[in-house]
């Protein structure tokens, strides 16, 4: 059958239409090349200092490995949308999330504790205590961040609460309150790290704030009273080591000293006691050679040394036309006022000192 063409009618009333849309593609075929370029520069993007970009093409991120897929600062060429969608994402930058989804909601100044709807953490020794936390973090991993990552705030309290409760679960409240709060941080910070990156989130926890960390209200005199007790406790106990720090090298130092000092006097003793007896038997050999010389020696010896401990001698002269055997002094101290008199008779010669001997 034969096809045939439009009626003259319908030709003669699509002819003002044809002129019309021809005219106009005269005059609106620059423009559209013009809005056709812009489109397509649409695909590129500035990436500053401190950002990353990835790119996803049809929903699926651009490169094999995360070398390929991450785009430093400069410009970067894709296509435009909807084929390719360029995330930005500040890498040098630290954000602050507030984490207080293990606290009361009336900030813990309520006496009472509903534990549907009020967060709390309980300790390795069933103690319960609130917590309000700042965590610090950044961008690590543009990629999975931009991919994979859930919601950056909800992914860390999330993570940060559970490895919190699980940090605290095996602490007693003693060491919680006192100085155990560093290493809660430490293991805290880490086990939420670890949760992070299970999830492919991305994000790298920088830090981790402890604003608040303290049991009920209801509770918080006896508890203070605790704490208050084991820091007395912990400053006696340093006192005392301090105070045996230094009395213990000072006791050794006291003890040396007097041990040193014994043998020096031992030492010093004994060597006057040598010399004793050596002259004492020099003195016994000379006088059994000549006793005579050697006793009247000693007789004088011994008067020299006690008058030289007086202080005045004088010589009392027998009276006018008489005498007396012997002789007479007086002797005194040098602050005595009156002279002592002592009367000595040396009619014979000394005792010989070996009578005493035979005897």
């Amino acid at each position: 059958m034969r096809r045939q063409g439009p009626s003259p009618e319908v030709a003669r009333l699509a002819e003002p239409v044809l002129r019309l849309l021809d005219g106009a593609w005269q005059r609106m075929h620059w423009w559209i090349a013009a809005m056709a370029c812009l489109y397509l520069l649409s695909g590129i993007t500035i990436v500053r200092s401190d950002e990353a970009a990835v790119v996803l093409r049809w929903g699926r991120l651009v490169g094999d490995t995360p070398a390929l897929q991450e785009h430093g600062p400069g410009l970067l060429f894709s296509f435009p949308r909807p084929v390719d969608q360029v995330v930005r994402v500040k890498v040098k930058h630290v954000w602050d999330v507030p984490v207080d989804t293990l606290t009361s909601a009336d900030g813990g100044t309520g006496d009472t504790l509903d534990p549907v709807t009020q967060g709390y953490a309980v300790t390795g020794n069933q103690n319960i205590v609130h917590v309000n936390m700042v965590a610090h973090y950044r961008v690590r991993d543009p990629a999975e961040w931009a991919f994979y990552g859930l919601k950056a705030e909800d992914a860390l309290r999330v993570e940060i609460s559970a490895a919190m409760v699980r940090s605290l679960g095996e602490m007693d409240i003693d060491r919680v309150l006192s100085d155990g709060r560093k290493d809660l941080i430490a293991t805290a910070t880490r086990r939420a790290q670890a949760g992070l990156d299970a999830a492919h989130s991305g994000l790298e926890l920088t830090s981790l704030e402890l604003i608040r960390l303290a049991p009920p209200q209801a509770l918080a005199g006896d508890f203070n009273a605790v704490q208050s007790a084991f820091i007395g406790a912990e400053t006696s106990i340093k006192n005392a080591r301090a105070y045996a720090a230094n009395a213990i090298p000072k006791a050794q130092s006291d003890a040396d000293t007097e041990v040193q000092d014994a043998r020096s006097a031992t030492t010093s003793d004994l060597a006057v006691a040598r010399g004793d007896a050596g002259a004492f038997l020099a003195l016994e050999r000379e006088y059994k050679t000549n006793p005579a010389v050697m006793g009247e020696r000693i007789y004088r010896d011994g008067m020299d040394q006690a008058l030289a401990r007086a202080g005045r001698i004088q010589w009392i002269p027998p009276p006018v036309g008489g005498s007396y055997h012997g002789m007479r002094i007086s002797i005194s101290p040098e602050d005595a006022e009156t002279p002592v008199n002592s009367e000595i008779q040396r009619t014979q010669p000394p005792p010989d000192p070996r009578r005493y001997e035979e005897e």
